[in-house]
């Protein structure tokens, strides 16, 4: 029942966040917006006829976003007078925030798992997230809201249609990726490799589709700028390698260790923590009809918790993350620190967890100790994933058998 009431005031409760960042929105100008005139320079460039990737630029240097980033954002440019009407941009990224709390408060309803009070922290006691979110204009925001509306759509069972929101996701922002693997997994157990085969499709086809203007002109310039893994990042603007020398953050060698590191943890995951049925994880691969063990139909509970520790244990590992990025976990973490919680992480504990993660993220510039803060408590949080309850149980008839 209190998570009931607390998915119908969500609305309430999303003001009062406005409300905490100041109640009203400031005016355009000074430092406000950050990427933004970036971005209309971009679209702007699409509007007069340039499809070539290569030769689309802002201030802040080229376009490195998929198709529909240009197209969202192409409709923000029309509705913002070119651009220029900045007050207005944060209107719409304001109505934006509150349908984003809507959704996670929808998926968070279908959990039972997380005390109402957290959610007060959620929407009012991040001043990082508003800023994010109602002043800067950046894209993530718009990446995570149809994020999380795929999520409530894999939620209700919407298999294509939450895989096309998907899909969409990635198109604004490529680190909607790191729900991937996740996804992936949770495919493959419900259908099967033949019947995941379809599901994965829609994905492709809609980034064929939406970037199709632009692979006809170049698909070369298109994929190497918009899915560009290897981009570099500057190491003034990192939150969580701050305590690193600056030549190791740059060094390649770093950056393949971090990958392993990300790699290897999805697969122990994958192997001990999703993946409970008893057979060989290539049984995922089989029809789930012809399955030694069938399977039992997935919880709301499996599939939040597989999509958002596969996000989390990317961002552990990320390379780099920059102050927009906070939006990329910030929802999802009440979830995983109560959801499945090891018996020493008390309901303090956990609430101190978020007040550090909370703090790392609005030290500006990071630090040292701001960096190292984050990583424990990253360290934290997996721990307590890997030591807490199991989302995914032995099935009965395994223990049955072995007994």
């Amino acid at each position: 029942m209190a998570a009931a009431r607390l998915a119908r005031a969500a609305p309430t409760a999303a003001g009062a966040a406005l409300h905490a960042a100041g109640g009203r929105l400031p005016l355009p100008g000074g430092d406000t917006e950050i990427d933004w005139k970036a971005y209309m320079a971009q679209v702007e460039g699409v509007i007069n006829g340039t499809y070539d990737y290569t030769q689309l630029q802002g201030d802040t240097g080229p376009l490195v976003y998929p198709a529909g980033f240009v197209y969202i954002f192409m409709g923000l440019y029309y509705a913002t007078g070119r651009g220029t009407d900045i007050r207005t941009a944060q209107h719409i990224f304001a109505v934006l925030y509150l349908a984003t709390l809507l959704l996670v408060f929808l998926i968070y309803h279908q959990t039972c798992k997380v005390p109402p009070f957290v959610f007060f922290f959620m929407c009012c006691a991040s001043y990082r997230v508003h800023s994010i979110f109602v002043l800067r204009l950046f894209n993530d925001p718009v990446a995570m809201a149809l994020l999380f509306l795929s999520i409530n759509l894999l939620l209700a069972r919407r298999w294509g249609w939450g895989c096309c929101c998907f899909s969409l996701a990635v198109s604004v922002k490529m680190n909607v990726l790191l729900f991937a693997p996740g996804l992936l997994f949770l495919l493959l157990m419900q259908f099967g490799f033949r019947g995941a085969l379809p599901k994965l499709g829609i994905c492709a086809v809609l980034q064929v589709l939406l970037g199709l203007p632009f692979l006809l002109e170049n698909p070369i310039g298109y994929l190497s700028r918009s899915f560009d893994l290897g981009r570099q990042f500057l190491f003034r603007w990192t939150v969580n390698w701050r305590f690193l020398p600056e030549a190791l953050f740059l060094h390649r060698a770093f950056h393949l260790a971090l990958l392993a590191a990300h790699l290897a943890l999805l697969f122990l995951f994958a192997f001990c923590r999703w993946h409970r049925t008893g057979e060989s994880i290539l049984s995922l691969l089989k029809d789930p009809s012809k399955r030694k063990v069938p399977p039992q139909p997935l919880t709301p509970n499996q599939i939040i918790s597989t999509l958002f520790t596969s996000n989390f244990i990317g961002i552990c590992f990320s390379r780099s993350l920059h102050y927009q990025f906070y939006v990329w976990y910030f929802h999802t973490l009440p979830y995983l620190l109560w959801a499945t919680p090891a018996r020493w992480l008390t309901h303090l504990l956990r609430l101190l967890v978020l007040g550090l993660i909370e703090l790392s993220w609005n030290t500006y510039p990071s630090t040292s100790c701001s960096s190292a803060a984050l990583h424990i408590c990253h360290a934290v949080i997996l721990l307590q994933l890997w030591l807490g309850p199991q989302p995914f149980p032995r099935s009965i008839q395994h223990r049955k058998k072995a007994h």
